[in-house]
């Protein structure tokens, strides 16, 4: 990729779609890396590239409904996400999949990287933290047992945290929606935290227990063709039975950003959303 591009005019939106995915530049090539034909279906509205300063604009447009199994009406579930205006890199700053950028470091600012909470949402403000950075102890306040707490916590600090943002609200219908972006110093730091033996997260689960998760099990309906290329994913749904509420959630390592996405609602958290969120705050990382 190169850091400035010609811009781009947008195709007329698709009707009535709500706008709601993130549309990025494309990264410099690196290995076998393919084209993001599986999100780009998700896209009803075309790019809108405009090279500003010393980094690029992007935009949240809409998915397209019928490119996830069984999404093809108006009242599928998605929310409405509203469109954003990302900040510019830093001058003389790469991409953070971009060839040139050898630690895959997230140079804009990790605060305006969290995905805005959707139209009718009431926002978490507690979760903004101090100056926008959310206090270590508050994110581990997410997993049930003091054990866990300490060692999650221990492991974080062995790997060099540097600073954690975050975002949380809760719809009409009670679904509660946490967001938090944890960066290190590289992506090496990330890929050791999340798939090492004794990581955070493995096949059958992760390793330490959300509030309110007896039994998370491997998403195996998460649509893995919506996924968004250099973003490696864990996610995981309750398993029945469930108790007050069900909770999903996902672990995106996304080069030296660890997301950690949470959704819970009480009786039967849905699918749809959650993939949703999921896909979109991939896109704002990618």
């Amino acid at each position: 990729m190169t850091e400035q591009q010609a811009p781009v005019t947008a195709a007329p939106p698709m009707p009535d779609v709500p706008p709601a995915a993130v549309v990025l530049p494309e990264p410099e090539p690196r290995r076998d890396r393919r084209v993001l034909r599986a999100v780009l279906r998700w896209t009803a509205a075309a790019v809108v590239f405009a090279v500003a300063g010393a980094g690029t604009a992007y935009g949240i447009t809409g998915m397209d409904r019928t490119d996830l199994p069984g999404l093809a009406t108006s009242s599928d579930g998605r929310w409405d996400y509203p469109r954003i205006v990302g900040p510019p890199l830093p001058s003389g700053s790469p991409a953070p999949f971009a060839a040139s950028n050898k630690a895959w470091a997230h140079h804009a600012d990790l605060r305006a990287l969290v995905l805005p909470a959707p139209a009718g949402a009431r926002e978490d403000k507690a979760l903004r933290g101090t100056d926008g950075w959310l206090e270590t102890k508050d994110f581990l306040a997410e997993y049930a047992r003091q054990s866990d707490r300490k060692k999650f916590g221990q492991q974080l600090t062995d790997h060099g945290l540097r600073h954690i943002a975050a975002r949380g609200w809760t719809m009409r219908d009670g679904t509660h929606t946490r967001i938090y972006l944890l960066q290190f110093n590289s992506a090496a730091v990330v890929d050791h935290l999340v798939g090492s033996g004794t990581g955070i997260t493995a096949y059958d689960g992760p390793a330490h227990r959300v509030r309110g998760a007896e039994v998370s099990v491997f998403d195996e309906d998460f649509p893995a063709r919506a996924e968004v290329d250099d973003i490696g994913y864990s996610v995981y749904a309750e398993a029945k039975p469930y108790g007050a509420e069900q909770v999903r959630q996902a672990y995106l390592s996304a080069g030296d950003t660890l997301a950690v996405v949470l959704q819970t609602r009480k009786g039967t958290a849905p699918a749809v959303p959650f993939q949703q969120t999921v896909i979109l705050q991939s896109e704002l990382l990618a």
